[in-house]
Formats: structure tokens, sequence, C-alpha cells
């Protein structure tokens, strides 16, 4: 479990991840395992007020010591950069808080290398298990929309989950846009899941200039809500593509800015093959944390949804929405010039088999058993 590596290795580790996807729980059971760990919630009036002489409360502690909703308190970083400095610690610190720029930019510059940073999400495949893969799908891995008791009800949880992080949260990190503006580019968003990124054509729709539509879509990025996939550059004769790929990282919300509502809705929307990609997409990528993630892909030729790069190996893989994906020359093609490893065709199917030589299929529900073998 990489919290807990982290928390051993290192004197700080952060846990970032986006509003509502099960931080605190996490970290409440985590430290209900260490003894003497002490756990502050900074949304908390009286904590606040405890902590207006934080190195009175916080020096003379020892063990784990839990800050959560960090962002409201920035002026800690250099306090805990003093804590952890002591020789020896008698504390190391585990901090929580919804993705902020500023958040890294204060942890970057007072506790560099002293802090382990943990990416969280909501629940992925390995946590709801093969049976209930296409409600995970449909609703989303949020922990309050995936298990509400129905689907009208994790749909409304959704639709406030947008309203309550566009008009507060977002604020509260200091990101002063105007929530039916930025709904409206989210939206806009929603429809290129799957595409490469083209900020003219969204600017222009919006009546913005690219400048701004990218920093919008660094808002949304930063707060973990959408996924830039950057290109590969290959050293190959032909002309590759150099814009990324964007996803919505949350399939749930994505079916919520497109209106679609059940599953009659998704199996007939023209973006249900997208979705189901950006789902695979997730899960493959929370199995390998420490993996570098790209695209390849030529302009009028062959491309590859997601290379994944660890210790010099090249592993690929492609997301198909197909009962039995076939072999292609394509995939050839692709597996020769990357000089991959291994070329995974991951579909929700049931069976794993073989397409060419070092090229097979992998069902979405055995990617738990192959992804961490080779990339961990």
């Amino acid at each position: 479990m990489l919290l807990v590596e982290s928390v051993r290795r290192s004197p700080v580790t952060v846990l970032l991840g986006p509003r509502q996807c099960g931080k605190t729980t996490l970290a409440r059971a985590f430290s209900a395992t260490q003894e003497g760990a002490v756990f502050f919630d900074l949304e908390d009036p009286a904590v606040l007020e405890a902590l207006q002489n934080p190195m009175a409360v916080l020096g003379p502690l020892k063990g784990l010591v839990v800050l959560d909703e960090i962002q409201r308190r920035p002026d800690l970083f250099p306090l805990l950069r003093v804590l952890v400095d002591r020789t020896p610690s008698p504390s190391h610190f585990l901090i929580l808080g919804s993705a902020s720029p500023d958040m890294l930019r204060q942890t970057s510059e007072s506790l560099a290398g002293r802090v382990a940073l943990v990416e969280m999400a909501g629940f992925d495949a390995t946590e709801v298990g093969r049976s209930a893969l296409e409600d995970l799908w449909l609703r989303g891995g949020f922990p309050r929309s995936y298990l509400a008791e129905s689907l009208e009800d994790s749909l409304l949880w959704r639709e406030d989950f947008l309203r309550t992080f566009l008009e507060r949260d977002l604020r509260a990190m200091g990101v002063n846009i105007p929530p039916v503006t930025l709904r409206r580019f989210w939206t806009m968003v929603a429809h290129y899941h799957g595409q490469t990124w083209n900020a003219a054509q969204i600017a222009g729709s919006l009546g913005i200039n690219d400048v701004t539509a990218r920093r919008y879509l660094d808002v949304l990025a930063g707060a973990y809500m959408v996924r830039t996939l950057a290109p590969w550059f290959e050293n190959v004769a032909k002309r590759q593509r150099r814009a990324p790929k964007v996803y919505l990282r949350d399939s749930g919300i994505l079916h919520a800015l497109l209106g679609i509502t059940d599953r009659e809705a998704l199996m007939s929307h023209p973006k249900c093959g997208a979705s189901w990609e950006g789902l695979a997409l997730e899960q493959v990528l929370c199995l390998a944390p420490r993996a570098q993630a790209y695209y390849w892909a030529v302009h009028n030729g062959p491309e590859l949804d997601l290379l994944l790069m660890h210790r010099g190996r090249r592993i690929g893989i492609e997301f198909k929405f197909s009962d039995a994906p076939a072999r292609t020359p394509t995939l050839r093609t692709v597996f020769d010039d990357l000089a991959l490893e291994r070329l995974w065709v991951v579909y929700p199917g049931e069976r794993r088999y073989p397409l060419d030589d070092g090229i097979e299929t992998l069902p979405l529900h055995m990617v738990s058993e192959a992804i961490p073998a080779l990339v961990s």
C-alpha cells in the first residue's frame, strides 16, 4: 500500500485527491492503527482556534500527526519543515488536502526533499469487484455516488457535487472563475473526452482566448477532475501529434455532464466507447502509479492509447470497447515502431487470448493481475 510505504519512508506524506474521494476516511482508518497518532481537522473551527500558536501545539507531539484540509492553513508548511528537521525528529506528518496549485507550490518550496506525494481517487475495480464493474462505470468511483441506494440518488449526488465544487470548493482553493463559465467549459471538455485537446476550437465556442482555455483546463486538472495525457515523441519518420489528450477522471461525473442518466442512455450515446476507454485508463493508471504515462499517435496513421514506461520497460495498452478484439496490422506497426515489450488490448470481455507475438487481449477485470507484475 503506497500510503503505508510513504509514511514509513518520508517525514512528510501528502495525500492528494479530489474532494469527497475518501481521503479523510482512509487517513482516520490508518491513523487508528498508529499508536498515539493525533488527528487535526482544519475545517473544525475549534481546531483552527487551537492552532493559533501552532508551534506550541505541534512541537511536543510524538508519532504520527495528521493534518486534514491543509490548504486552509498554508502558513503551516514552513513550520513543518522546522519540525521534521529536528534530530532526531519525534514526529512525522500525514497531510491531506484537495489538490490546489498553491498547496503543491508550498509543498515543493518548503518541504523539498522531505515529502512523498500520494494521489488518491475514488473506488477502483479492485475494490468493487468484478461483478460490480458496470455499476462503477455508470456511477463513477466517488464513494457516495457509487454507494447510493439508487441510480437516481447517485445522479442527484453528482449534480450536487458539481454545484458545490464550482461554487464553493474552487473558491476555497483561490480560484475565481464564475461557476457558470467553468460549468460550460467543463461540459465542453466532457464532449472532448478521449480526444486530442484543441484549445482554439473550445476557446472559439466559449468566446474566450486560447490562454484562458488552457488556464481553465489547468484548474480542472489541478483539482483531479480532468486528466491530460501527454504525447510521446518517438524518433520515427512520421508526423506525430503533439497536443495532449483529455479525459474526465471519473466516469460518473462525465455522465452527469453529458446528461447520461442510465445504462440505456449510456449504451446509445456517441461517447459510450470513449467513456469506457476513460474508465479502463484510470483503472490501469491506478495500478501503475510509478510509471510514466503517455499516448502516441501519428497524423493519419497508427496510434496507441496508453504507453507506460518504467525502469526501461515499455508497455503498450490499447482500449477496445468490443466483444472480441481481433488482430490488426496497426497493432503490429505500433509494437514494432515503439519497440514495445508487451502490447495488451484491454476490453470488457472474459477471455485472455493471444493476437500476435507479444500482443494479447486482456479483459478489464484481469488488469490487476497483469499490470503490477510489469510496472510495480
